[in-house]
C-alpha cells in the first residue's frame, strides 16, 4: 500500500510538472513572435498586446472559479477538462486568419488554463502536505514554472524565425496531449470536497471588471486619462468589480472566494506580493523582447537564445530555494529573492541604444533570474499555509489569479507609461528603459509587503504516517 501511494504521488508530481511547464511556456512563448504576429494578421502597435491580455485576463479572472470548481467537482476531472480545452484552443489559434480569431483562441486558452492550473496546484498541495517532501515538490513545481516561462522565449524565437509564428500556438498541442494521457492513468480521481455550486456570476463580474480596467488603461495612448472615454471605461470597471465583491458577500451559492480567507496573513500577503511579481515579470519579458528586436535589430531566434541564461538562472534559484527552505523562513527567501530581482531589473533599466548582450543583458539576467527562482516555491508554500483542506483549490486559484491579473494590469500600465515616454523623447530605447525601471520599483514595493505582512515561519518537519 505504501509503495502504491508513493507511485501515485510521483505520478501526480510528474503531471503537475508537465502542466506547469506548459502553462508557463504559453505565457511567454508568444512574446518574441509579437512583431511577426502583428505583421501577419494586421494588428496595430497597441492592439497586438491583446494577444497577451486575452490570455492573462481570462486565465486570471476565471482562476477563482476554476479553483472552487476543482474543490467541488474533483481536481482530476477539472484538470482533464482544462487540458482538452487548452489543447484544442491552441490548435485553432495556430490557424487564425484575422486578429479577432487569434484573440478569441487566446481567451479560450485562458479558460482552459483557469481550469487546469488550480486543480494541478491543489493536487500538489494535498499530495505533499508537509515536511521535506513538500519543500522538494514545490521546488520541482517552481523549477518547471520558471523553465517554462523562460524557455518559452527561446522556443518562441526559434519557431518564429525558422518555422512560423503559428507554431507558438501549435507547440502546446502535443504537451497538452501528453499531460492528458499521464493524468488519465496516473492521478487518483479522489472525491469532491463539497458539492455546493460555484458562483458563476461572480466569475463573470470579476473577469469583465478586470477586462474593462485593462482596456481603459491601454486606450490612454489614444484617449487622455481625464477624457470622457477613459473615465467612463474606468467607472464601468469599478462598478463591475464592486458588484463582484457584493455578490461574493450575498450570494446563496458557494462564493468564489470566502472573504474571510484574506484574514490569513500568509494568504493576503502572498497574493499582494504575487500581484507585483506578475506585474514585473510579464512586463520585463515584453520590454526586453522588443528592445532586442526593435532597438538592437536582433532576429527572433537569437533573441530567444539570449533569454537562456535567465532560464538557467531561475532553475538555479529554485534549487537554491529548496536548500535554503530547510534553514530559513520563507519570508526571508521572498524578501531576498525580490531584492535580487529588483537589482537585475534596475540594471536592465540602463539599456542603451548601442548596447550589447554582454553589457546590457547577460549580467542583469543572471541576477534577476536567480532572485526570481528563490521566490517561486516559497511563495506557493506561503499562500497555502494554514488553509483548510476544502479551500486549497481556492487558495491555489487565488495565487495564480493574482499573478495573471498582475501581469495584465502591469503590462497595461507599464506599457502605457513606456509608450508615452517613447513619444515624449522620440526614442524606443528610452521608453523600454523607463518600463524596466518601473518593473524594479514594483518589486521593491513587493519587498515592503513581504516584510510587513508575512509571518516568519519555516517549513514544519513531516509527521510520521500512521
Amino acid at each position: 500500500m505504501f509503495r502504491k501511494l508513493q507511485d501515485k504521488s510521483g505520478a501526480t508530481l510528474a503531471v503537475v510538472a508537465v502542466v506547469q511547464f506548459m502553462v508557463s511556456l504559453d505565457l511567454s512563448v508568444v512574446n518574441v513572435g509579437l512583431p511577426q504576429i502583428a505583421n501577419g494578421l494586421g494588428f496595430s502597435a497597441t492592439g497586438v498586446t491583446w494577444v497577451i491580455h486575452a490570455y492573462a485576463l481570462t486565465f486570471g479572472g476565471l482562476l477563482l472559479l476554476g479553483g472552487k470548481a476543482s474543490d467541488r467537482y474533483g481536481r482530476k476531472q477539472l484538470l482533464l477538462a482544462g487540458l482538452a480545452l487548452f489543447g484544442l484552443a491552441s490548435l485553432v489559434g495556430g490557424f487564425a486568419q484575422e486578429p479577432g480569431h487569434l484573440v478569441a483562441a487566446r481567451a479560450a486558452q485562458g479558460i482552459g488554463a483557469a481550469a487546469l492550473a488550480p486543480a494541478a496546484l491543489a493536487l500538489l498541495a494535498t499530495t505533499f502536505p508537509s515536511g521535506r517532501a513538500r519543500v522538494k515538490a514545490f521546488g520541482v513545481w517552481s523549477a518547471m514554472n520558471a523553465a517554462g516561462g523562460a524557455l518559452g522565449v527561446l522556443i518562441g524565437g526559434v519557431l518564429t524565425q525558422y518555422a512560423s509564428w503559428r507554431w507558438v500556438m501549435f507547440v502546446n498541442v502535443p504537451m497538452a496531449a501528453i499531460a492528458f494521457a499521464l493524468a488519465s492513468g496516473g492521478v487518483a480521481a479522489g472525491l469532491p470536497v463539497r458539492r455546493g455550486r460555484p458562483d458563476v456570476l461572480g466569475a463573470v463580474l470579476a473577469t469583465a471588471g478586470m477586462s474593462a480596467l485593462v482596456f481603459g488603461v491601454v486606450r490612454t495612448d489614444r484617449h487622455a486619462w481625464g477624457s470622457p472615454t477613459t473615465l467612463i471605461t474606468l467607472a464601468i470597471a469599478v462598478v463591475l468589480l464592486a458588484g463582484f465583491v457584493l455578490v461574493e458577500r450575498t450570494t446563496r451559492r458557494e462564493p468564489l472566494v470566502r472573504l474571510g480567507l484574506f484574514t490569513n496573513r500568509s494568504v493576503s500577503g502572498a497574493n499582494a506580493y504575487n500581484l507585483l511579481v506578475g506585474t514585473a515579470m510579464a512586463s520585463s519579458f515584453y520590454f526586453m523582447s522588443l528592445y532586442l528586436q526593435r532597438v538592437l535589430d536582433i532576429g527572433p531566434a537569437l533573441t530567444g537564445l539570449m533569454f537562456l541564461p535567465f532560464a538557467l538562472g531561475v532553475v538555479v534559484g529554485s534549487v537554491l530555494a529548496i536548500k535554503l527552505g530547510y534553514r530559513f523562513p520563507t519570508k526571508n527567501l521572498l524578501i531576498g529573492g525580490a531584492l535580487l530581482t529588483a537589482t537585475g531589473f534596475a540594471w536592465f533599466g540602463q539599456v542603451s541604444a548601442d548596447g550589447s548582450f554582454l553589457t546590457d543583458v547577460l549580467g542583469p539576467s543572471v541576477i534577476a533570474s536567480i532572485g526570481f527562482g528563490l521566490c517561486l516555491g516559497p511563495l506557493v508554500a506561503t499562500a497555502t499555509t494554514d488553509v483548510a483542506p476544502h479551500e486549497t483549490g481556492t487558495a491555489s486559484g487565488l495565487l495564480n489569479s493574482s499573478r495573471q491579473l498582475g501581469a495584465s494590469l502591469g503590462l497595461a500600465a507599464l506599457g502605457t507609461a513606456a509608450h508615452q515616454h517613447t513619444e515624449s523623447t522620440g526614442s524606443l530605447n528610452d521608453g523600454y528603459a523607463r518600463g524596466l525601471t518601473l518593473c524594479a520599483a514594483a518589486l521593491l514595493v513587493a519587498v515592503l509587503i513581504a516584510a510587513i505582512t508575512l509571518p516568519s515561519t519555516k517549513h514544519q518537519p513531516a509527521r510520521s504516517a500512521a
